[in-house]
């Protein structure tokens, strides 16, 4: 079952997600103009994902909401929610933003960070026995099948990963998809997330931790592998892998990862990604920590991190900046309610 969540937490962070939901500006597109006729609002060309800045901050806004929906039941913003769910996720909307993805110049657009969101809004919504989940999933379903086409499409011809502390990283995108794969029972899909994850990462050797964080990043790129590869690998194998990934973690040795992030400034939109990052690896080490034997020594470092590491991407949540405010909830609730681990 999905991890409860304090009802008061719970409902701040609905609050910032509501907030941007239908907040339209200020907007960054991400769009490839192909003439006059592609310069549109962002409510006309993403009707459903328009919010909340971009359109990736747009989709996993959305996720937080379903999220909070499907585990805090009693959640004081319940029907806002679903009201304002319903107008977005509406059959004609999500038809709009599949559309959008068949220009040829438009295919490579989000990826593979936005694709992986949507299709955690899938995982969330197909696994979730609600009468308005089970219809959204419906609507969702266009979207939902061209990025799973797009994704059989790009992985094969992806050589080399792209490993970096942002939006392209190919390790997030993996774990997100994978565990799509598993949720709705796409063996082909799962087989090739698995076969490409193996290709990538199963040769990694001591990852040089001091080498993160880049100044701008909210992910960790090399614990986003080690999340993937728990997915990947057996637990025996896993942990067999882990040593040669990290061989310092034996005698404790966690270098820049045993730090949090140091956050300057969280009016600027790319130095809050820091705090953003300290959430991404908390979650990444509850994922290693879930993959370990319960006496398995390199526990208690790992633990430490973890918990360092969360308090500190917390408190920057509800900054009263809108450069976090309009996607830092996502990374929280993420993190707090054990996304990733369990339905």
């Amino acid at each position: 079952m999905p991890t409860p969540l304090d009802l008061t937490r719970a409902s701040a962070f609905a609050r910032l997600a509501l907030h941007g939901i239908d907040r339209e500006y200020p907007n960054k597109p991400a769009e490839v103009l192909r003439g006059p006729v592609d310069i549109m609002s962002p409510s006309a060309m993403h009707p459903a994902f328009y919010g909340c800045f971009d359109w990736h901050s747009a989709v996993h806004g959305h996720w937080l909401l379903v999220r909070l929906l499907r585990v805090c039941p009693g959640l004081p913003e319940a029907a806002e929610i679903r009201a304002r769910l319903g107008a977005h996720l509406t059959a004609a909307n999500l038809a709009v933003e599949a559309a959008y993805f068949e220009p040829r110049e438009n295919r490579g657009f989000e990826r593979m960070y936005g694709w992986a969101w949507a299709l955690r809004l899938a995982t969330e919504l197909k696994t979730w026995a609600d009468p308005d989940a089970r219809s959204w999933a419906k609507n969702l379903a266009p979207l939902e099948q061209k990025l799973v086409a797009l994704v059989r499409d790009f992985l094969p011809r992806l050589t080399y990963p792209v490993r970096t502390g942002l939006h392209p990283d190919t390790a997030f995108a993996l774990g997100q998809i994978l565990d799509y794969a598993r949720a709705v029972g796409d063996a082909g899909l799962e087989q090739l997330v698995v076969t490409r994850a193996r290709h990538y990462f199963l040769a990694d050797r001591n990852y040089p931790l001091n080498y993160e964080p880049s100044g701008e990043d909210f992910f960790s790129a090399g614990l986003n592998v080690a999340d993937v590869m728990r997915r990947v690998l057996p637990p025996a194998e896993f942990s067999a892998w882990l040593d040669g990934f990290i061989p310092g973690l034996r005698t404790g040795e966690l270098g820049a990862w045993g730090r949090p992030a140091e956050v300057s400034d969280p009016t600027d939109g790319r130095i809050i990604h820091l705090a953003g990052l300290n959430l991404n690896r908390a979650w990444n080490l509850r994922g290693v920590l879930a993959a370990l034997a319960a006496t398995d020594p390199r526990r208690s470092v790992l633990e430490s991190s973890l918990h360092t590491h969360a308090a500190a991407g917390l408190q920057y949540v509800f900054s009263g900046h809108y450069e976090g405010e309009h996607w830092l909830a996502t990374f929280a609730v993420y993190h707090v309610s054990h996304a990733g681990l369990q339905p």
